[in-house]
């Protein structure tokens, strides 16, 4: 209820908050002993919009916002949501109570310490997911109960909250999903989320999937929608039958199931895949070879596609679930034609071999960017990547390509140190991720029409259309600006890492400038840049000599 409500006011002070979490939890009791008592049988969101229209001079702190209290649900909410404001400069980030006093506080007011640390992580975060709230504030218990019984309670304390705020990429992810949900809707959502789930529970059977894929988008659409309370409530149901069925769905939840519900979600999206079973048949007989395949597929299609990416993805824990929808997308489109003609297996008989060229593809581009990260180190693979991304969208600023370029860049790192065989997921996964958030940054301030068609068209072809992207031939590159390219001593004084950064902007200033440039010739710009800077930096007026230079 803190989470809510902090998410919603953020303005409100902690003492005000907690006299409206007070109204709730006393009419959750009134209506555990009554269930006919007034207010209870609306929906929990219902009951948290009741409360904050009750506020006294609402309009006074949050001005518009009060006149989402006129709508009626779920319209009321709707509204609500788009006032939040994400990370807002009136909300400090948390500040923890000094080393010498926080082990005391701890001790003597542990739910005012954790309610404090909640309603601070929940106002600066307003869209962030409350379970994941919920787990941080668990592990920062953990922390202060390990840590007090340290010698130096401030240097532990700073190791392990610094990893928590770290750990929690949950909260991206599921914004990302909730992302995919609203932009390509159910369908798109739900096969992704069916082929991970046919990964990482490759012994379920299709009915126990299905069961799980049914409650986890109904899990989503109330946490997208902002409603916590049902998504927690509803999230930790699910877990609860997981664990009661362990032995169904996999050997590798059992230590999730041992800890308290609130750590238990976290732990069981965070475990890894199951081992695959033994002597799965091979798929080709079933869908390829066999004489119903059409029969099959047009009495129902989209079971009959589900079963196809359960069965394909259970073998395939290696490849990324948005491959393994573009298979499935190809699969249909084949069989939609084939199943028109006189003979559809023949016309149908080189799948495989078109399937697999589409693996290798895939699993080529990972190898090649592997290797270039590899062989060249994080600041020429960066500067690959900006002379790519600048070409194909000149019209974005400086910074903002710069910072593209460095999530495409820690992708790469984060997922070339893995064994092959989880390359391909993690690679494609991350940057689905990085490219959703800039397709969301473009639908404001759209940048041009590539860009718009590979975020607009398909969910599952999103990175291969980026990839495929050419240079923006439309592209009238802005009148020369001598600023852009403005040297002075910084280039020999600033730190290091500085140097590198301004760098890196000369370089994407410069195809902007002219997007059509060769590698040759930015080569030959480059080497002429260090020189220059090699000579400059030696000599005693280093901005004279710049400027000739």
């Amino acid at each position: 209820a803190l989470i809510t409500f902090a998410q919603y006011l953020q303005r409100c002070s902690y003492e005000g908050l907690s006299n409206l979490v007070k109204n709730v939890v006393d009419l959750a009791h009134t209506c555990v002993d009554n269930e006919d008592a007034p207010d209870c049988t609306k929906s929990l969101p219902s009951i948290f919009l009741d409360n904050i229209c009750h506020v006294e001079k609402l309009r006074d702190s949050y001005g518009a916002m009060a006149d989402c209290c006129a709508k009626a649900d779920p319209e009321r909410n709707e509204c609500f949501l788009s006032f939040k404001v994400p990370q807002p400069d009136f909300v400090q980030p948390y500040q923890r109570p000094a080393s010498d006093v926080i082990c005391q506080e701890y001790q003597q007011n542990r739910v005012s310490l954790l309610g404090h640390f909640i309603y601070t992580v929940a106002r600066r975060n307003p869209f962030l997911y409350a379970p994941t709230i919920l787990s941080l504030a668990a592990d920062y218990e953990h922390a202060l109960q390990s840590c007090c019984k340290e010698a130096d309670v401030g240097a532990c304390l700073d190791e392990k909250v610094d990893q928590i705020f770290h750990s929690k990429k949950v909260s991206v992810t599921q914004q990302y999903s909730c992302g995919i949900l609203r932009k390509f809707g159910e369908r798109t959502f739900k096969g992704n989320k069916l082929a991970l789930l046919s990964q990482k529970y490759p012994k379920a059977p299709f009915s126990e999937i299905l069961k799980i894929l049914k409650d986890i988008k109904g899990i989503y659409k109330e946490c997208c929608e902002g409603d916590m309370v049902e998504c927690m409530d509803d999230r930790a149901e699910l877990m609860t039958y997981m664990c009661s069925k362990q032995d169904v769905f996999s050997s590798k939840i059992k230590h999730c199931c041992d800890k308290p519900v609130v750590e238990r979600s976290q732990c069981i999206i965070e475990a890894e895949f199951d081992d695959k079973p033994e002597g799965l048949p091979s798929l080709v007989e079933k869908y390829i070879e066999s004489q119903e395949v059409c029969k099959s597929f047009e009495a129902d299609h989209d079971v009959f596609l589900s079963e196809f990416v359960y069965e394909y993805s259970r073998r395939h824990p290696e490849l990324s679930t948005q491959l393994i929808l573009r298979i499935t997308k190809g699969y249909e489109t084949l069989l939609e034609k084939c199943c028109k003609t006189p003979n559809p297996a023949e016309c149908y008989g080189n799948a495989v071999e078109e399937l697999n060229k589409h693996i290798k593809e895939t699993q080529d581009v990972v190898k090649t960017n592997c290797e270039l990260l590899t062989a060249h180190g994080e600041r020429d693979f960066l500067k690959a990547l900006l002379i790519r991304y600048t070409k194909k969208m000149p019209q974005v600023s400086t910074e903002t390509l710069l910072e593209i370029g460095q999530k495409m860049t820690a992708v790469g790192t984060k997922c070339c140190q893995l064994p092959e065989d989880k390359r391909l997921p993690c690679s494609e996964g991350y940057l689905s991720i990085v490219i959703h958030d800039m397709c969301r940054r473009q639908e404001t301030t759209p940048i041009n029409e590539h860009v718009t068609h590979c975020c607009d068209d398909s969910y599952a072809y999103r990175r291969p259309c980026f990839t495929a992207m050419g240079v923006d031939t439309k592209y009238v590159p802005p009148p020369f600006n001598p600023d852009m390219f403005n040297f002075d001593e910084k280039l020999c004084t600033a730190p290091p890492a500085e140097q590198e950064i301004g760098q890196m902007k000369l370089l994407v200033n410069l195809i902007k400038r002219k997007p059509q440039m060769t590698e040759e010739q930015i080569k030959t710009i480059a080497d002429g840049f260090v020189a220059m800077v090699d000579k400059c930096c030696k000599q005693t007026d280093i901005e004279s000599c710049l400027g000739e230079e």
